[in-house]
């Protein structure tokens, strides 16, 4: 196993050598197991993904044995076996910069993407006016929030202290957004709120349980 292991991986930088044409996402397989499977995105570094997990370049594992993972991108599918890459065409058929989302059980669509380049989990959540993070995530961040306007956001609980802040890039799948209006609120959340402020810029379609976004400026 871990002769197959090693050289799975050396098969599958081997690859990274090969540069991926603009507007595409290139994808390498470097090891896989029941469920899991080790990627390598963009040329960057090893990445496991679990079934139904989305990386934070919109890449989802369908599905994953040991002898080949289904990967979803833009909600195209492909089968890659150990030590197999691709590079698959991202975006819309107009151009603009697509992702799809999935929803979980609850219905709710959860994602990984990054803020200001640090990796988050988050919901998106069409009545939150702004991207909304808390101040234990801001601060894993690297937000100077406490320099922004204080304000006061009601919750059942009353009125807590917020921060409007400005997001340098928000990123989510393979949709970029920059200088993107948030909010840092004291205390914990278990997810960052993706609010209107992202989602305003962006094409919005729901079919079933996906959500495509597409990048409208």
């Amino acid at each position: 196993m871990g002769f197959r292991w090693r050289n799975s991986i050396l098969f599958g930088l081997f690859f990274l050598f090969a540069a991926a044409p603009a507007g595409a996402t290139s994808v390498n397989v470097v090891g896989l197991f029941s469920g899991k499977a080790m990627l390598i995105v963009n040329g960057g570094k090893p990445r496991v993904l679990v079934t139904g997990e989305t990386s934070p370049e919109g890449i989802r594992l369908i599905s994953a044995d040991s002898g080949s993972a289904v990967l979803e991108i833009d909600g195209k599918r492909q089968t890659l076996r150990m030590g197999q890459g691709a590079n698959i065409q991202s975006g819309s058929g107009n151009g603009n910069p697509t992702t799809v989302l999935s929803a979980d059980s609850n219905g709710h669509f959860l994602t990984t993407g990054t803020i200001d380049g640090v990796s988050v989990r988050m919901m998106v959540d069409t009545g939150a006016t702004l991207v909304a993070v808390s101040s234990a995530e801001a601060r894993r961040i690297g937000l100077s929030y406490l320099k922004g306007e204080r304000i006061g956001i009601s919750t059942a609980n009353g009125v807590i202290p917020a921060y409007r802040v400005m997001f340098n890039a928000v990123k989510v799948g393979n949709v970029t957004l920059n200088q993107v209006e948030g909010v840092v609120q004291e205390g914990s959340m278990p997810f960052v709120l993706l609010g209107m402020s992202f989602l305003k810029r962006l094409e919005m379609k729901r079919d079933g349980s996906e959500m495509t976004l597409v990048k409208k400026y």
